[in-house]
C-alpha cells in the first residue's frame, strides 16, 4: 500500500497534462517550495505554459546546491549568499528572488530579556552556523548598537530542528531560527526579541532582501532562456493564486505539517508576506548594500574573494515580445 501511495504521489509531479519542455526541478521536500509547486500542479500551470516540471526531491538545501552543480537539476531554491559566493569563485549561477521571509530571536513570553543589549552574558542558540545569513545580518545591526554578540552571549550552533528543541527544553535562553521555527515558537506562547527583518531596516535597506530564490547556470538559460521565463511567470501566478484564496491554503493543508490552526496561519501569513513584489532593479540595488555589510563581518569564507556583489547575480525575464 506504501509503495502504491509513492508511486502514486511521484506521477502527480511528474506527468505532464500534455507535452512539454522539460525542467528538472530540484525539490527540498520540506520546504515550502512543494507548496508553491503543488499549486503549480493543481491549476495546470506548467501544462499550460508547455512545461513538463521533473522534480527530484532531496533531504537537505546542501543536495539541492550539489544537484544543481553536478548538472542533475536543472533549477533549485538557494540562498542568496551561495550564489553570490560561487559566483565570486567563478561559478557562472544566477539567482530570481523567491521569498523575503526571515527569521527572528525568539524568547518565552515571560522572559526578562526585552532587547538585544540583554542577551549579554545569555546562552543564544543559533539555527545554522557561524556563516548563516540571519545571524550575519542580527549580527551586522547588533554591532550598530555597540553590541558584540560574538563575545557577549554564548553561543551555540546547530541545525533548526535541534536549536528549536534547546530553546523548548530551557537549554538556552533565547534561539536565533529561520521563519517557521519562529511561527510554531509562537504558537506556544513565545514571542519576539528581534526580527531579521528589523535587522534588514537598521542596516539602511529600504524593504527586505529575498535572501531564497531560484537558482539556475548561465549554461542553462543560454539554451533554455524561454523555459526559464515560463517557469518564473507560472511560480508568479502560482503565488497570486496563494495570495488572494485562503480556501487554496486549506488545499495546501496537509503538505505543510501546522501542528495547530495558529501555526497553519502563521506559515500562511508570513509565507503571503515575503512573496517578491519588487522590480529586479530594487532588489539588486539593496542586496548591494547589505552583500558589502555582510562581506564586512563573514569576509571571504562568507562571500568569496569580491567585496562587492556581482552584478550579473540577478536573472532578468525577457518581456514577453523579446521572446519571440
Amino acid at each position: 500500500m506504501l509503495r502504491t501511495l509513492l508511486a502514486l504521489c511521484l506521477l502527480a509531479w511528474t506527468t505532464p497534462t500534455q507535452a512539454g519542455e522539460t525542467l528538472r526541478i530540484g525539490l527540498q521536500k520540506t520546504g515550502t517550495f512543494a507548496w508553491q509547486l503543488d499549486v503549480i500542479r493543481r491549476h495546470n500551470l506548467a501544462s499550460a505554459a508547455g512545461l513538463d516540471l521533473k522534480i527530484t526531491e532531496y533531504a537537505s538545501p546542501d543536495a539541492g546546491k550539489l544537484a544543481l552543480n553536478s548538472g542533475s537539476v536543472d533549477l533549485a531554491l538557494v540562498d542568496w549568499l551561495w550564489v553570490a559566493r560561487s559566483r565570486a569563485l567563478g561559478a557562472r549561477v544566477q539567482f530570481y528572488p523567491y521569498s523575503s521571509a526571515v527569521g527572528a530571536i525568539m524568547v518565552k513570553a515571560d522572559s526578562p530579556l526585552r532587547s538585544m543589549g540583554d542577551l549579554k552574558g545569555r546562552v543564544l542558540a543559533v539555527a545554522g552556523g557561524p556563516l548563516d545569513k540571519n545571524w550575519l545580518i542580527v549580527q551586522a545591526a547588533a554591532i550598530r548598537q555597540g553590541i558584540d554578540l560574538k563575545r557577549d552571549a554564548t553561543l551555540q550552533y546547530g541545525a533548526p530542528p535541534l536549536m528549536f528543541q534547546k530553546l523548548l527544553q530551557g537549554e538556552a535562553e533565547a534561539g536565533l531560527n529561520y521563519w517557521n521555527f519562529c511561527a510554531r515558537l509562537e504558537a506556544q506562547g513565545y514571542r519576539r526579541l528581534f526580527d531579521v527583518r528589523d535587522a534588514e531596516i537598521a542596516l539602511g535597506l529600504k524593504e527586505p532582501v529575498a535572501l531564497i530564490g531560484y537558482a539556475f547556470t548561465e549554461n542553462f538559460v543560454a539554451s533554455h532562456r524561454s523555459v526559464i521565463d515560463r517557469f518564473i511567470a507560472i511560480a508568479q501566478k502560482a503565488d497570486d493564486i496563494m495570495r488572494q484564496s485562503d480556501a487554496e491554503w486549506d488545499a495546501l493543508r496537509p503538505l505543510m505539517n501546522a501542528e495547530d490552526q495558529q501555526t497553519f496561519e502563521a506559515y500562511r501569513d508570513q509565507t503571503r508576506e515575503g512573496m517578491p513584489r519588487r522590480t529586479i532593479a530594487a532588489e539588486q540595488a539593496d542586496a548591494r548594500a547589505l552583500f558589502k555589510t555582510l562581506a564586512g563581518i563573514g569576509g571571504s569564507e562568507l562571500v568569496g574573494p569580491l567585496q562587492e556583489l556581482d552584478p550579473g547575480l540577478y536573472y532578468q525575464t525577457l518581456p514577453p515580445e523579446a521572446d519571440r
